[in-house]
């Protein structure tokens, strides 16, 4: 198979012919975008629509039903034509959801600026440079602001963008438990030290991923979100040039992907360089990552750890349950739907703040 030495033209020609085909499967035949199972009717199934969610704490799907029941019409309105200009803005979204939930809860600590009283989040290493995706959570907020003022919550948006980024590109749909309130705090300490870093271990990506509650299941299955989107040169290059400390390059690369890789990656410089993280279908939500994996083709070693544990092919006693379930996703692309959903719905009740606690922000770099 020819590895892309495309590079930026290359990956922008991809893309362009992805989101085409992407943007089709927006609202497929029988597809429901409506509050999820309703007043206890049958869970809606949508576009291998899964994963019906009860409420969890304080936390239901039909929470805006009365309040504001076209916000997730507004959400998806904005994200449709954002992405249609950047289909990559799909995969930040689900990102964005992942690094505010993962400090702090699922609270939109992530997306508030400097001020005098916050540290903001987005200073940190995992997230500087990095982020991207504010100015359509700002457009989304603008628009709900104008429809249902004071009502639905940065965080909420946070994870309706985060699935409707997935539906989107060729993803399940789920019953999305809403109610979550905003934070008036962040932290810049707990976003450097409790998301996993793109060359983490295994052990280290499971010990990242239990502290919030969360298993090797939803580990495999959220990584999968890397189906869609791209990642730096800075985030891999170690395993091009120096993966061990020996200046030799990561022994689990496919030898035709690692030459590819370094065709866009120097040695030297190019730390902003782009590559996509399935190159098979960048743009389109499936279950070629997993495949991929299965041939050396895992773009950041906490991609390809997933199938061999240690990360230098001997693999582990961790890797046996997560070498299992990179098989099976690969062989059954609706079971990986099924509990991708399933883990973005516990993933989003991480510590979420209802009732009384936190705030509805106005605006959501800022507190009221």
């Amino acid at each position: 198979m020819a590895v892309f030495k495309v590079s930026f033209l290359g990956l922008v020609v991809m893309m362009a012919l992805f989101s085409a085909s992407t943007l089709s499967l927006a609202h497929p035949a029988g597809f429901n975008f409506g509050w999820g199972s309703g007043w206890g009717s049958e869970p809606s199934r949508g576009h291998s629509g899964y994963a019906p969610a009860g409420g969890s704490f304080g936390l239901f799907p039909q929470f805006y039903q009365f309040s504001c029941p076209q916000a997730n019409d507004i959400v998806i309105s904005v994200l449709q034509q954002a992405i249609a200009r950047e289909p990559r803005v799909a995969a930040s979204l689900l990102r964005l959801h992942f690094h505010d939930c993962f400090v702090q809860g699922c609270d939109a600590s992530v997306l508030l600026d400097d001020s005098t009283t916050i540290a903001s989040e987005k200073r940190s290493g995992p997230n500087r440079n990095s982020l991207r995706g504010f100015e359509v959570i700002d457009e989304i907020k603008a628009k709900l602001e104008e429809a249902c003022p004071q009502t639905v919550s940065c965080a909420d948006i946070l994870a309706l963008a985060a699935r409707g980024s997935i539906v989107l590109s060729g993803g399940p749909n789920w019953d999305l438990p809403l109610g979550r309130r905003d934070s008036r705090t962040a932290s810049l300490s707990g976003s450097n030290s409790n998301i996993p870093a793109p060359n983490s271990t295994l052990s280290t990506l499971l010990t990242f991923f239990k502290r919030q509650g969360l298993d090797e299941v939803d580990l495999v299955a959220l990584s999968g979100g890397h189906t869609i989107g791209v990642a730096r040169c800075v985030t891999f290059k170690q395993r091009l040039y120096n993966q061990k400390g020996n200046n030799q390059p990561d022994e689990t690369l496919e030898r035709s992907y690692y030459f590819g890789l370094k065709s866009v990656c120097p040695r030297s410089g190019g730390d902003n360089n782009i590559s996509p993280l399935d190159f098979a279908s960048p743009a389109k939500f499936d279950n070629a990552y997993f495949k991929l994996i299965l041939f050396g083709k895992g773009l950041l070693t906490s991609d390809q750890v997933l199938l061999t544990g240690n990360g230098n092919g001997n693999g582990n006693g961790n890797a046996g349950k997560t070498m299992e379930l990179v098989k099976t996703y690969a062989d059954d692309e609706s079971l990986f739907f099924q509990q991708f959903a399933k883990s973005m719905v516990k993933m989003g009740n991480i510590r979420p703040l209802t009732g009384s606690k936190g705030e509805v922000r106005n605006n959501c770099r800022r507190l009221n």
